[in-house]
């Protein structure tokens, strides 16, 4: 055991040859996703360039850099407190769902309400100073919930975002220009899932990244005008504070609590489970910690005027695959938000092809489903797949409503019977999926203590489920007082059935070896049972096999 004064003489690196890869690909992850937002801004809502590329990117830069930062020297703290020099930074960007959610959600129907992109703004601005509230006040509720909740149904909802939300989008766009974007893959693959090294050591993030763009180029599939045109939107700009925005915008807060309830919750949910991920993956923070820079990341960019909340990454395993340190977190964020200071989002847009951008998305989604099974006992594979499904299902509901909206109808015009006719389920789709994180949270832990044949904690989640459905947070269109009745009285039968079958007291289902030690690396194992008191000595003769435990390995020879 490592004392004070060795702890102290630890020697942490601030960047590892690993931090290279890590930074690579961590890198062009946020900037396929602050490329994105800044198209969703210039061409949905119509901002302005002046309002996109001096106020809005800038705050977000400031967000970014502070929290990755931030990350950084909490990796570093946990490497001194466990005296490592192997821990990696947790990944920190602009959240994914979130960005669709504020353009597509709140600011365009005001600006298709009121032909007006500030006010759009003024309402975006508002909705993620609510977000963040939101995830301060989970900051104290998550610790209690990551505590109680199987490991299985956290890593199974996380991995039903990644395959959904993270990865399917990246995979269209890859196989709609297969021939840039699966060199690139390819190359990804080899070089941070194998131990095979590019000559030189080269960073092979940045090796795929410039392959796919050669590709991209010589092939025809990148215009030259783009890039002429996209040098005129260069210049600096540094953020300042929009509170009289985010006032006004605060002026109307009530048609904004229905989104940003759920989504807030939804937000803390996540960073339980992408906490639960990294200490899958060794890495044990403090969540309470992440919470509360999560929530004062989003408070802080709502007043500088970025309506974009930062969250914590899905993907910690990845970068820590790739040999990640604490370093390539702080050199993204601050390389980011110099990108950002410097309004160089839509030139770097027009150089490097999208299909040679995304498939580190891809890469990542495949890690994070992965280790949802790989961390989980054996015997709860049946609850991560229930902690998938409302994810699916949310996803599938979203593909739907925007295949209608692009032939000009919605699902309410078409009508669920035209549709069932079909074989599109779509009703009982969009119930399942809203509130997806949470819902599948819920969902997981039941089947997962079903499983256990811990009855009582099974219908405990039932309950939570029941009343969680009867407010709108999971399974309901709106936070509202019965939001879905029906949803809550099912889940009030899961309990009353988990009740009936509590009361024969069962044995709970015995842990196998390999889930005693997932315990143990988490610090969830029970304490060793004291010694037997006075037990007859064996014969010396008794073979050894035969009082060892039968997980403990066989004496060397």
């Amino acid at each position: 055991m490592a004392t004070s004064t060795d702890t102290a003489s630890l020697k942490i690196p601030w960047w590892v040859r690993g931090d290279t890869n890590a930074f690579f690909g961590f890198g062009v992850n946020v900037l396929v996703n602050v490329l994105t937002l800044t198209s969703l801004c210039l061409f949905v809502v119509k901002l302005s360039k002046g309002d996109v590329f001096q106020a809005i990117l800038p705050a977000l830069g400031i967000a970014l850099v502070a929290g990755n930062v931030y990350y950084t020297f909490l990796a570093r703290r946990l490497a001194r407190r466990e005296h490592r020099t192997d821990v990696t930074a947790l990944p920190y960007g602009p959240s994914v769902p979130h960005m669709f959610i504020v353009i597509f959600v709140i600011m365009l129907p005001v600006y298709l309400k009121t032909d007006n992109p500030t006010l759009a703004w003024k309402a975006g601005l508002a909705w993620a100073f609510i977000i963040g509230l939101i995830v301060l006040v989970g900051a104290f509720v998550g610790p209690y919930i990551r505590r109680y909740a199987p490991r299985a149904a956290l890593l199974g909802t996380l991995a039903g975002i990644s395959i959904t939300f993270i990865s399917m989008l990246p995979a269209a766009r890859m196989w709609d220009l297969a021939w840039v974007a699966l060199p690139v893959f390819a190359l990804l693959l080899i070089g941070l899932l194998t131990d095979t090294k590019l000559p030189g050591n080269f960073p092979i993030g940045l090796a795929a990244l410039l392959v796919g763009t050669a590709v991209g180029w010589a092939g025809g599939a990148m215009d030259g005008n783009a890039v002429s045109a996209a040098v005129d939107d260069i210049g600096f700009a540094l953020p300042g504070l929009h509170l009289d925005l985010l006032t006004s915008g605060l002026s109307d807060v009530a048609p904004l609590l229905a989104t940003a309830i759920p989504l807030g919750v939804y937000n803390f949910t996540e960073g339980m489970s992408n906490v639960e991920s990294a200490a899958a993956a060794g890495d044990n923070y403090n969540l309470r910690s992440v919470l509360l820079a999560d929530g004062a990341g989003a408070i802080i960019g709502a007043a500088l005027g970025s309506p974009f909340p930062p969250a914590v990454y899905v993907g910690h395993p990845g970068w820590k695959k790739a040999g990640g340190g604490s370093g390539y977190s702080m050199a993204t964020g601050i390389v980011i938000a110099v990108l950002c200071f410097l309004g160089l989002f839509g030139f770097l847009g027009a150089i490097f092809p999208l299909p040679a951008i995304v498939p580190i998305l891809l890469y990542i989604g495949l890690l994070i489903g992965a280790q949802a099974f790989q961390f989980s006992p054996k015997a709860h594979a049946a609850a991560v797949i229930a902690a998938l499904i409302p994810n699916i299902a949310q996803w599938a509901t979203s593909q739907i409503d925007n295949s209608l909206a692009a032939a000009g109808t919605n699902a309410a015009k078409v009508g669920d019977a035209a549709l069932e006719g079909n074989g599109v389920i779509y009703g009982g789709l969009l119930t399942l999926g809203q509130g997806a994180i949470l819902a599948g949270l819920v969902f997981g832990s039941i089947v997962a203590f079903i499983i256990d044949k811990r009855f009582i904690h099974a219908g405990i989640f039932a309950l939570s489920g029941s009343v969680l459905s009867f407010v709108g947070l999971i399974h309901g269109e709106k936070v509202a007082w019965n939001a879905n009745g029906q949803v809550a009285l099912g889940y009030l039968f899961i309990a009353v059935v988990c009740g009936l079958f509590a009361l024969g007291r069962p044995e709970p289902r015995a842990k196998d070896a390999d889930e005693i030690e997932l315990d143990r690396l988490h610090g969830e194992a029970p304490a060793p049972d004291p010694a037997p008191a006075a037990a007859p000595a064996e014969p010396a003769t008794a073979p050894v096999a035969s009082t060892a435990p039968a997980s403990e390995p066989a004496p060397a020879t």
